[in-house]
């Protein structure tokens, strides 16, 4: 059994961690959102809500880097997973200095390109996938399927 922290932002990529919630059959797990009325979706797991974070709000990335390293510290788990996007990119990197094994599923509405999170989070994947076939590559990101 896997020890499974599963964290989204809202809205698509919400939906999009919702659809893969039977895979963690089996597992501890525990979800991360970013709004409270997501505690329902995630029962019966666990269930943080930290500030969503962008790049037009920068002043709360501090206040969602300060929550998320208290939920990874409480949580200890072996793998993070993120279906995007900046609090889960943020959720990476420090799943990493943590030592977790880090998995980042970019949205299905990333038809043309990646994300601009999940481009960032390349370098903090272990298993790094688009849900696109034309978007994987080489050096990634890999498409094994998609989520909708």
């Amino acid at each position: 059994m896997k020890k499974i922290l599963a964290v989204a932002s809202g809205g698509g990529h919400w939906t999009q961690m919702m659809c893969l919630k039977e895979i963690f059959d089996g597992h501890d797990v525990a979800f991360v959102g970013v709004k409270e009325m997501y505690r329902a979706d995630a029962a019966p797991h666990r269930f943080y809500a930290i500030p969503d974070v962008s790049r037009l709000h920068k002043w709360s990335i501090v206040w969602a880097i300060m929550k998320l390293a208290f939920i990874i510290a409480r949580e200890r788990p072996t793998v993070i997973m993120t279906t995007g996007s900046a609090p889960g990119m943020l959720a990476l990197r420090l799943g990493k200095m943590f030592g977790a094994r880090t998995a980042w599923i970019d949205s299905i509405a990333n038809v043309e390109q990646m994300s601009l999170s999940g481009t960032k989070a390349r370098r903090y994947a272990d298993l790094w996938l688009t849900q696109w076939p034309h978007l994987a590559g080489q050096h990634g990101p890999t498409y094994i399927g998609s989520v909708l």
